[in-house]
């Protein structure tokens, strides 16, 4: 009898053994990401990691649009939600690829922040990396996938049928979708969306916007769930070399560069072991052994501005330069004794709801997270006021302000209530007059989504530096500002 005993214990070690190796192989052993020689490529397409606990599996995110185009607010399937394809590329710019037991889909910072522009619609997008990403629809590409997992057609044989029109999956792979990936995926999706029901009460982020912080502070934080609205436009990530010493995100709540881009890649789902990981490979000098952040953080360092890319007027220009030296230098140009530092929003005049988001016992948490580890945050406030940026690339931030609430670099020198109330966002034909993007007509309106001032967290209160100036001095620094 003990033998036998042995026998069957020894037996169901063995199988024990290989179902573990089974389920690791399947589900969770970690290939390593596809590596990009070029750092803009890198940024664009190459992984935060997201992809472990947040990545969507690639077969079943291949085949949404198509089983789901109802979902979608107009036909072009992930396009239709402002993400870009990349020439020669599989993945749109913003997505990472990455295979954890199984082909996954990630976010990265590119989501975010890489412009497109066009002089006409007629043209082809001009494409800007770690500019603002004024056209994509963050919040859209999160409703669009809670939807089709709340969607009776979401099963398995319906998306089945649809991913061999792509592949043939080995028979314990289609095993494995039917039985185990794809019921898990609509379960995840569910709670996710169960999750994240404090986004119906709130205003719309709407195109270029994304509330970045309140996600973080609610589930990573483990805050309460309140009120607050954290909704601000998408910002710019180039050349933040000369940007050293001043104050980062809309409210300046971290001045440490490292912590905000490890932050931001805990923010979209890297996890505390991937970002451990990462930060032991900082200092590597081969880019293939280089932290992935480190990668990223070295490339928005660096990368240069745009330089405006239509006709400007040499002679105006040398008028608006004097306008910006004596109104505006000061807060925004490299060197002005204001320019990095926060501004109080009681002087500003902007909307406070960004502020309010962010509590104290946020940035305490966020100055506990990590604690251990040799990348633990340390920098993390609570701010009442607003950063006074530079305005290297300005003609490529629009719309302005911290929440995107002014179309155009001309609206923002009228007094307030000769501002647009009503605008249409996401639309990338640009304004040249203005200095903006196209924010009315037809066009901007298929393509767009409606911003509204009156909505909390959206007025266009504020900033009213330089609004009474002549019509002859405004047109001057506007063109001046393009050479920014």
């Amino acid at each position: 009898m003990k033998k036998r005993l042995l026998i069957i214990f020894g037996i169901f070690a063995i199988l024990a053994a290989f179902a573990g190796l089974f389920a690791y192989n399947h589900f969770f052993r970690e290939e390593p990401a596809p590596y990009f020689a070029s750092a803009e490529e890198h940024f664009l397409y190459g992984s935060i990691g997201t992809e472990a606990e947040q990545g969507i599996p690639y077969w079943i995110w291949l085949v949404l649009p198509r089983v789901f185009p109802d979902h979608l607010p107009r036909p072009g399937g992930y396009a239709a939600l402002g993400l870009i394809g990349g020439d020669g590329h599989e993945m749109p710019i913003g997505l990472s690829k990455v295979t954890v037991g199984f082909p996954r889909v990630g976010i990265n910072c590119a989501m975010c922040h890489t412009a497109s522009v066009r002089a006409r619609a007629t043209d082809p997008p001009k494409i800007y990396p770690a500019g603002p990403s004024h056209q994509t629809g963050e919040q859209e590409y999160l409703r669009f996938l809670f939807d089709c997992a709340s969607d009776p057609r979401f099963t398995a044989d319906t998306l089945m049928a649809e991913i061999a029109r792509n592949v043939r999956l080995s028979t314990i792979d289609s095993m494995l979708y039917r039985f185990v990936i794809i019921p898990q995926t609509r379960r995840a999706l569910l709670q996710l969306k169960d999750r994240d029901s404090w986004m119906m009460r709130n205003p719309d982020w709407g195109r270029g916007r994304i509330d970045p912080f309140n996600p973080v502070k609610f589930t990573t934080l483990k805050q309460p769930v309140d009120q607050t609205i954290g909704n601000s436009d998408m910002v710019p990530l180039w050349n933040l070399k000369a940007h050293q010493g001043y104050a980062y995100h809309w409210d300046g709540l971290n001045d440490t560069l490292k912590e905000v881009v490890l932050s931001s890649a805990i923010g979209d789902g890297a996890t505390i072991k991937w970002v451990d990981r990462d930060n032991r490979r900082w200092d590597a000098t081969d880019p293939k052994e280089m932290s992935s952040l480190r990668r990223i953080q070295n490339y928005i360092e660096t990368v240069a501005p745009p330089k405006y890319p239509f006709a400007i007027d040499n002679a105006l220009v040398a008028e608006g330069a004097q306008v910006f030296a004596s109104e505006c230098a000061s807060c925004h140009a490299f060197g002005g004794n204001r320019t990095g530092t926060i501004v109080p929003a009681t002087e500003v005049g902007t909307d406070t709801h960004r502020l309010e988001m962010w509590t104290p016992a946020s940035a305490a948490a966020y100055n506990a997270y990590g604690e251990g580890y040799a990348w633990k945050f340390s920098h993390f406030k609570s701010t009442h006021g607003y950063v006074s940026v530079p305005l290297d690339g300005t003609w490529l931030r629009g719309p302005y302000l911290h929440n995107g609430s002014v179309p155009n670099l001309a609206a923002l020198l009228e007094p307030v209530d000769q501002r647009p109330t009503k605008f249409w966002r996401g639309y990338d034909v640009f304004d040249q007059a203005g200095v903006g993007f196209v924010s009315s007509g037809p066009d901007a309106e298929k393509v767009g989504t409606l911003f509204e001032t009156s909505r909390p967290g959206n007025s266009n209160a504020g900033h009213t530096y330089g609004v009474t100036l002549s019509a002859a001095s405004k047109r001057a620094l506007v063109e001046f500002l393009k050479t920014l």
